[in-house]
């Protein structure tokens, strides 16, 4: 008797309906951008190489996987944004987000920390103008990490008073003359990529082994490293006082790199090193400095304990690389993921099929 009343309950509805064709599409869309976003925040995400300062590790038109799992996915501060775009919306120059909320960041457990030489991906800390996890995104290699005292000297880094490694494929610039012109493919038969004409020769960015194969060529006159002068400041070099820190790309520091925890005296001397970190990185409610003192909270402070661990980050393109020689510490919270893979790659100038590089497809990032 039960039954069959329920079944006339049953017998009663209405038939549902049934989506329309669009519906499912727009269902499947929005699931399908759900399920991208998610992957490309929590996990990885694909990256292309603009420039050459890691050349040769990885070349101009290179394109990267980057795990996010390796330090830690970062969680959004910026959480109104167009999904799947970056500072703009595709093909237009118009903001792709809305910074009206902003939320502390946060980094979920990973299963590695930044190691020495690791190829990192990190929002460009000197960037202004975007919030943080939507400044512009750069690749260098983390030479110094929290806690380390960097130094270099004739070009050569020394981390804890230690000559560092080099990386294999690190380049720096020679200056290279030849008794006659040289074919058009000459350097790029030789892997050198980064080759700059001048009125006597040319100005090329290449590692040490292939230096030494040029030089013993009959018709090349001349392959001299281009090492800077110690003492002598270099344009644009961090902390940008030249007066006090004569310091360049070839010759800097020492230079302490802040870990969390660690207290640092702020004097004269280590206030310029430091200033930057404290006043835009720290996320300190009111610091400011005057007359070459630090304030915080309306009080000066003679020390200073940081709240989170930066790093220095050099290319491996020595001599054509913005990297922290020029700007500085990148902050944790900066960080985006470890380069682990490439996954395709194109010379720029050429046709599609030609311009792939076929022995660099799915190579592993060292």
């Amino acid at each position: 008797m039960r039954l069959r009343c329920w079944n006339k309950r049953r017998a009663g509805r209405k038939p549902k309906r049934q989506k329309s064709y669009f519906r499912e599409w727009a269902d499947a869309l929005v699931f399908a951008v759900v399920l991208a976003g998610f992957i490309r925040w929590g996990t990885f995400e694909a990256f292309a190489i603009p420039t050459p300062s890691m050349e040769g590790s990885l070349l101009v038109g290179d394109y990267l996987f980057v795990s996010k799992l390796h330090y830690g996915s970062r969680t959004p501060v910026t959480p109104l944004q167009v999904p799947l775009t970056h500072q703009t919306i595709w093909g237009t120059d118009l903001a792709a987000y809305s910074d009206k909320i902003s939320l502390k960041p946060f980094r979920l457990p990973g299963f590695s920390a930044i190691k020495r030489n690791d190829p990192v991906v990190f929002n460009f800390p000197a960037e202004e103008g975007h919030p943080v996890d939507l400044k512009t995104h750069y690749i260098k290699r983390a030479v110094a990490l929290a806690g380390d005292t960097v130094t270099i000297r004739n070009a050569q880094v020394y981390i804890n008073g230690k000559a560092a490694a080099h990386p294999e494929a690190e380049q720096h610039a020679y200056k290279v003359a030849t008794e006659r012109a040289v074919p058009n493919n000459f350097f790029a038969s030789r892997g050198i990529t980064d080759v700059y004409p001048t009125l006597s020769g040319y100005v090329i960015y290449m590692n040490a082994g292939q230096a030494e194969e040029l030089a013993g060529l009959e018709y090349i006159r001349e392959v001299r490293p281009l090492t800077e002068l110690p003492g002598q400041a270099g344009p644009g070099i961090f902390p940008q006082q030249p007066e006090r820190f004569s310091w360049n790309k070839d010759h800097f520091g020492p230079l302490y790199v802040p870990a969390a925890g660690a207290t640092v005296a702020i004097t004269p001397q280590t206030l310029p090193l430091y200033q930057q970190a404290i006043l835009e990185y720290e996320h300190l409610a009111d610091a400011r400095v005057e007359e070459g003192k630090l304030f915080i909270d309306g009080e000066e402070v003679k020390a200073y304990t940081f709240r989170q661990n930066y790093y220095f980050m050099l290319g491996d393109n020595r001599d054509n690389s913005l990297d922290s020689r020029y700007w500085g510490f990148v902050p944790e919270d900066h960080v985006v993921g470890k380069a682990v893979l490439v996954w395709a790659s194109f010379e720029p100038g050429k046709d599609f099929w030609e311009s792939i590089r076929w022995n660099r497809l799915l190579s592993p990032i060292d």
